[in-house]
């Protein structure tokens, strides 16, 4: 039976419109990724959220591939900045040189509507704090002047495990600017294979093509912000970043940040499998990748081998969801 909404903010002939384009979108990008469709699902529920992606990673497992093919397919600006040691804010943002008698923006790599910020735990906390204005405000202040950044600003940022040589962790601060956190593993055996296949003798038609403009993405946005939230889901989100705050092995739980986040990434995944409401299951499917790294587990859990992953399934297990069902 069709769940009941109790108005229609949304036309139906739009959803369909736009569960088509997130098909299109999933069909281009998997031509040049083989990795499965999940991280697909998740970078684009959080561009029709606003938000911005952490993918992490070893080395070799097509996290550049993807977010490369991903820019292709949104027909977007688009930027990829090598984060190393030696790397400067003014290398990110840009800088003021003399031209001519007078001083002229020489813009940075920023000045793109898609961003990717790759290894960007290699470079030291300075110059990974040159994101936090961009991620958050969509602008940036050099030498006293601001400058907005063209819509949709998209940052999708690589990182390998802070276990590895040469790496640096991200400041909490950073981090929470990261809508979602995607940990990426090693592909299965026949997507692998298709990946060998392929790729042994590239065929020019399986490039990536553009199936989406910056007006559409900025429209579907739009359509994602109209779309219902009951206070009973609301009021579920809120109890689960309660649970992870009050957790006796935690030492900072999820911000409201993270618990307003939460509620646009579920918005944007409704729309996107052709609902203009939210069910609890958009909640529960995004918890762990919008919640589990902004919880920073105490010193004597992480000794023992305890993750934030584990918490935040804890808490979909253990917080119950008290609205009505629908259908």
């Amino acid at each position: 039976m069709a769940a009941q909404t109790p108005q229609t903010v949304v036309e139906r002939s739009t959803l369909v419109e736009v569960a088509q384009l997130a098909a299109d979108v999933r069909t281009e990008v998997q031509k040049a990724f083989y990795g499965g469709p999940e991280p697909i699902e998740l970078i684009l529920t959080t561009l029709v959220a606003r938000g911005h992606v952490l993918l992490e990673g070893v080395p070799g497992i097509a996290k550049t591939t993807l977010v490369k093919a991903f820019a292709a397919a949104l027909g977007c600006s688009f930027r990829r900045i090598q984060f190393t040691p030696d790397l400067l804010p003014s290398d990110i943002t840009g800088t003021y040189v003399l031209q001519a008698g007078t001083f002229a923006l020489r813009e940075g790599p920023i000045f793109a509507q898609v961003i990717l910020a790759d290894e960007v735990n290699r470079a030291p906390a300075k110059t990974q704090s040159a994101l936090l204005e961009a991620m958050q405000e969509r602008q940036v202040t050099i030498e006293g002047q601001t400058r907005p950044l063209e819509p949709p600003f998209f940052v999708l940022a690589t990182q390998n495990p802070i276990e590895h040589e040469g790496t640096y962790p991200l400041p909490e601060a950073q981090v929470d600017r990261f809508l979602a956190k995607l940990k990426m593993g090693y592909p299965l055996a026949s997507d692998e294979k298709e990946m060998l296949r392929r790729y042994a003798s590239p065929d020019q038609s399986l490039q990536t093509r553009r199936v989406l403009e910056p007006g559409t993405i900025l429209r579907v946005q739009e359509l994602a912000d109209a779309v219902h939230v009951e206070d009973e889901l609301l009021d579920y989100v809120i109890a689960l970043a309660q649970f992870t705050r009050s957790h006796r092995r935690v030492a900072l739980g999820a911000s409201p940040r993270a618990a307003l986040q939460l509620v646009h990434a579920a918005k944007a995944r409704a729309l996107l499998g052709g609902r203009d409401f939210v069910l609890p299951d958009d909640v529960k499917h995004l918890g762990p990748s919008v919640l589990s790294h902004r919880v920073m587990l105490s010193a004597d859990a992480e000794l023992e081998g305890m993750s934030a992953d584990a918490v935040v399934r804890e808490a979909l297990d253990r917080v119950p969801y008290r609205g009505r069902p629908r259908g």
